[in-house]
């Protein structure tokens, strides 16, 4: 369960694990220069626009999904590190690099405050959380306490043939990790995980151990901002080794593995 955010030279949003080069800001839309108030060298309703890392800048997208979009392509943004830690960025400056106005972009980055990935900072935009190794270690016991139990508990009740309809999910996992893109392992790692969750029937215990997982994929404080393909590639592997314990149904070999996966989840990435 460890994890560029790439663009899409269709969509224009980020998606992981396809190249494309990077473009500089784009010009603000008409509505946007409405929303900013822009007086003459003027401001952004007291937002600082100023010394930002650009990110990859998807091309317009379509209103009715704008909002999604952005929020997918900043959490990808999050998980590789281009939006770093400690460093505050502004919605209207950021819509002019994804060619939208501000509005569904502080709305996605309003989302993200919600999930404990950024901060409001007051007239100035949204902070990146600074996250240490401690919290790492938090998240990782926390999913293990949650998903532990009712892993070992499906691995005795759950039929053999439900297993094996999760093989190409856990498959999927090794090729992302063969990619070396850490977004794109990132989603299909949690992918698998709900799959397998998903077993138990309880749509709660889902969305709290995905949202649990989503958070425990952002980088850390002074970390490299990816990871290793080896190290992606041995943690998919795991995957499929818990999925054919499971499939033999031996528990003592998948009560070893659930423990060493979580373990690993708590090292810093």
């Amino acid at each position: 369960m460890r994890q560029s955010a790439q663009g899409s030279a269709r969509t224009g949003i980020p998606q992981a694990g396809t190249d494309v080069p990077r473009v500089p800001p784009q010009p603000a839309a008409a509505d946007v220069d409405r929303e900013r108030g822009l007086a003459a060298g003027g401001g952004t309703r007291g937002e600082h626009t100023h010394s930002e890392q650009p990110l990859t800048a998807p091309r317009p997208v379509q209103r009715a999904s704008v909002r999604g979009q952005i929020l997918t392509a900043l959490r990808t943004a999050l998980v590789t590190g281009e939006l770093r830690p400690g460093e505050v960025y502004s919605a209207p400056a950021l819509g002019e690099r994804f060619g939208v106005s501000a509005t569904p972009v502080r709305e996605a980055m309003q989302q993200l405050a919600l999930e404990g990935a950024v901060e409001v900072v007051p007239n100035r935009g949204f902070r990146v959380v600074e996250r240490g190794t401690r919290e790492l270690a938090e998240l990782a016991e926390v999913r293990a306490l949650i998903e532990v139990p009712v892993m070992l508990r499906l691995a005795r009740t759950v039929p053999v043939e439900r297993w094996a309809e999760l093989r190409p999910l856990a498959e999927a996992t090794v090729r992302a990790a063969s990619s070396g893109c850490r977004a794109t392992y990132g989603e299909s790692d949690r992918t698998f995980h709900r799959a397998m969750l998903a077993l138990s029937g309880n749509e709660q215990l889902v969305r709290i151990s995905d949202d649990l997982h989503r958070r425990a994929q952002w980088p850390l404080v002074g970390a490299p901002a990816t990871r290793g393909r080896a190290d992606l590639v041995a943690d998919a592997a795991e995957h499929t080794a818990l999925l054919d314990a499971l499939i033999a149904r031996d528990l003592d070999v998948v009560r070893g593995l659930v423990g060493e996966h979580f373990a690993g989840a708590a090292r810093p990435h």
